[in-house]
């Protein structure tokens, strides 16, 4: 783990607004997407970083993916990236004795989930032993079983999920647990009838609008201990951001729903099948971002749905015919395909390589993100603490806010 310390309470507003800073200066390097655009704002500026940076290869962009900051690009590269490492510094909480897992409890679990929640459990540091927990979007409430470690303890599993409540239910009874796993929508406007001020609510991984709405429900409802480790901050129901602490509303700073997926762009866990379908898929995408433009005559982005996995297994030529017939588009000339399908994976070099300027503000857009949840938290009444619970390669979302009422 890093030798950087944890944010205390007293640290999170002067972090929040030097990030926040840091992102409305550069706004017009880590706003536009390279796959969406064939030239960048920034390129005629920095020039000798983009000519860099288009003549790499796809294999080169793909080892500096998660690690961009360590990259010797020009100017303003460097720069940049030392600020960005300097602005998203943050340690790990502090860790506590955790007594070992009850048998065959993490029976039903995948692996790399069993090892996050273990990381979880171990950094919950309150001053006063939970009582009751929580723990929200539970799943099979496999984070709220492992939390369980007294008699007088309880805990309530809240899922939306009826198959996962009915399989919770019998795991938790099989253990002999006192626990009880209920389906609730935790959108729905009666999910904070099942929050109080007994309890510590705990969610790990709950996405966008689900954890946003445990930290405003908690604190209404006076929770005394919340733990949350966000994620997804653009699985969002509104149309663009919607700031939560006074500081975030007060910055100006407008983000949309592109925007919140760049914190999510870094990935570890793709297996190597995986990311051949992710590149071939992407490669056909821009070689017919290419077609579109000349048959549209429009120098223009077109997004295009979702596909599945079998459309790779059409040959390139049919893959833009029936794509072009689902965006309506007349192809009335004979293109060479082979030209087009080359030209698709050199785009997606240099898209990736373009990328990782922009992939230098994701930790730090990550944290303004989170800074705002806990800076709410805060103005409710909560001491407040952010830092990491895990390494990186367990889960790139290893941020964490511990929160207690004063």
């Amino acid at each position: 783990m890093t030798t950087a310390r944890p944010l205390e309470d007293n640290q999170l507003l002067s972090r929040f607004q030097a990030l926040d800073a840091f992102l409305r200066e550069h706004q017009s390097l880590w706003r536009p997407r390279p796959f969406t655009q064939l030239h960048l704002p920034w390129e005629t500026e920095h020039s000798a970083l983009s000519s860099w940076l288009r003549q790499r290869s796809l294999n080169e962009a793909e080892a500096a993916h998660n690690h961009p900051e360590q990259l010797h690009a020009p100017a303003p590269f460097p720069q940049l990236a030392s600020l960005a490492a300097q602005l998203s510094e943050v340690g790990e909480l502090s860790t506590v004795a955790l007594p070992s897992a009850g048998h065959r409890l993490n029976v039903d679990v995948p692996g790399r989930k069993w090892q996050q929640i273990e990381a979880f459990a171990s950094h919950l540091g309150f001053t006063r032993q939970p009582q009751h927990w929580l723990d929200w979007c539970s799943g099979k409430g496999h984070l709220g079983r492992r939390l369980l470690q007294t008699d007088r303890q309880h805990l309530t599993c809240l899922e939306y999920d009826a198959a996962l409540v009915e399989a919770g239910q019998q795991l938790s009874q099989h253990h002999g647990l006192p626990s009880q796993h209920l389906l609730q929508d935790v959108l729905a406007d009666d999910a904070d009838r099942h929050l109080s001020s007994a309890h510590t609510a705990v969610a790990l991984h709950a996405c966008g609008d689900l954890h946003v709405r445990l930290i405003q429900l908690a604190s209404r409802q006076g929770c005394r201990q919340l733990a949350i480790a966000p994620c997804c901050y653009n699985r969002i129901q509104a149309a663009q951001y919607q700031p939560m602490s006074t500081a975030a509303i007060a910055s100006g700073l407008q983000l949309s729903i592109d925007d919140l997926g760049l914190p999510l762009s870094e990935t570890v866990t793709a297996g190597a099948r995986v990311r051949r379908q992710r590149d071939e898929s992407m490669a056909r995408r821009l070689g017919f971002d290419l077609l579109q433009r000349q048959l549209r005559g429009k120098d223009e982005y077109l997004p295009t749905p979702s596909l599945p996995v079998s459309w790779l297994h059409k040959p390139f030529a049919d893959y833009c015919r029936d794509l072009a017939a689902l965006k309506d588009l007349q192809i009335d000339h004979a293109p060479d395909w082979q030209a087009l399908q080359a030209k698709g994976w050199q785009r997606l070099a240099e898209v990736r390589n373009l990328e990782l300027l922009r992939n230098l503000f994701r930790r730090p857009l990550e944290m303004w993100l989170v800074l705002d949840r806990g800076l709410y938290l805060q103005e409710q009444g909560y001491r407040v603490q952010l830092g990491v619970f895990c390494e990186q390669p367990l889960t790139p979302r290893n941020l964490m806010l511990l929160a207690e009422r004063q």
